[in-house]
């Protein structure tokens, strides 16, 4: 039985291209600044972000988690969408390692407004409370299904952050999905952020990794923070190279995922009207609410295990993610194995 893996993004394989590059990889000591693979991808980041610096880091929760050492929040308050990966799936890092913490603003679907992040301020003359010393954006917004920010909206957030002498970090997870669907390059969004990241092992489709920018200062931080938490790689071009294939054109993958998600989810709401609003899904994440049907949406995603189709639970939601290695075929099975779990015609593709 042919599996249909909806579970992440994250689960790509290298492509054909991706492995000649890794082969092909002209290799140095990354950590002392002479992996030549890493110091080209490093310099892309540069261009793609138009910030003064950008370094490949293993992880983007390492990418956070650098940039809250490097913005010096230990002891304040660090503005967060309360829904925000940074907050609630990062294992307290923001508390535990960088000394922050965390003060969760309700958005609307995961975007904040600006307003309610001017409120959310706490200066520091009062001094019972910790002043806030960093605000975060997420773009797109993981937990509200992708969700994105307008440049409007990013752009109001940030002439409150200057208004008020904070810096404000940008958790790009999935950046170019944002960019992809506001249909301009990553760098109109970076440039309401003093600092930002974006994966390489997500939409980009490459194994590992992620890329950290910003101004030249927060980066000599930054590069401190990443090698204390052990971030200082070798011979990292092995695991660079496939992101340089991935940037060459990235936006065009990002748009036939964001159209994959959009069938899945109008076929979905064809099931049941209940299970998904085919008109809030903007990028590559469909949430699918199963309540009507289940409390608990851990056997229903059981069910489609067992009819081959993956993907994660929680609570009373089932979530989808497409990404460049499921196609129209594995968008069908999963609708036709959630309408047999559901007993429910499917809708047939007319």
């Amino acid at each position: 039985m042919k599996t249909h893996d909806f579970r992440s993004d994250t689960v790509t394989l290298p492509t054909p291209a991706m492995m000649a590059a890794i082969a092909h990889a002209r290799l140095g000591d990354a950590a002392r600044g002479d992996d030549p693979t890493v110091n080209e991808l490093e310099a892309l980041g540069r261009e793609l972000t138009g910030k003064d610096d950008a370094l490949f880091v293993p992880s983007g929760a390492m990418a956070n988690l650098a940039a809250l050492m490097a913005h010096e929040v230990r002891g304040g308050e660090v503005i967060v969408e309360s829904g925000a990966h940074i907050y609630n799936s990062e294992g307290g890092g923001l508390s535990v390692v960088a000394g922050g913490v965390a003060r969760p603003v309700t958005g609307e679907q995961g975007v904040l407004d600006a307003d309610a992040v001017r409120q959310a301020i706490r200066g520091a003359a009062d001094l019972a409370l910790a002043p806030t010393r960093l605000i975060c954006l997420e773009n797109s917004h993981n937990a509200s299904g992708g969700r994105v920010m307008t440049l409007a909206q990013m752009a109001a957030i940030r002439v409150v952050a200057r208004q008020a002498g904070l810096p404000l970090h940008l958790d790009g997870a999935r950046l170019f999905n944002a960019a992809a669907y506001l249909d301009v390059p990553i760098t109109h969004l970076c440039e309401h952020a003093d600092s930002v990241w974006f994966a390489l092992c997500k939409g980009l489709g490459c194994p590992v990794g992620a890329l950290l920018a910003g101004e030249r200062e927060f980066m000599q931080r930054a590069r401190r923070a990443v090698r204390m938490l052990g971030g200082g790689m070798r011979q990292a071009g092995l695991i660079a190279a496939p992101a340089l294939v991935a940037l060459r054109d990235p936006y065009p993958v990002h748009r036939r995922d964001h159209a994959l998600a959009a069938e899945l989810a109008r076929g979905l709401a064809a099931i049941d009207g209940s299970l998904v609003d085919a008109g809030t899904v903007q990028t590559n994440i469909v949430n699918c609410f199963v309540d009507r049907f289940a409390e608990d949406a851990g056997a229903i995603a059981a069910a489609l295990r067992e009819r081959g189709v993956l993907a994660n639970h929680k609570a009373s939601k089932i979530r989808f993610v497409t990404h460049s290695q499921v196609d129209e075929a594995d968008v069908a099975a999963a609708l036709a194995a959630m309408a047999a779990v559901l007993d429910r015609p499917a809708r047939k593709k007319g």
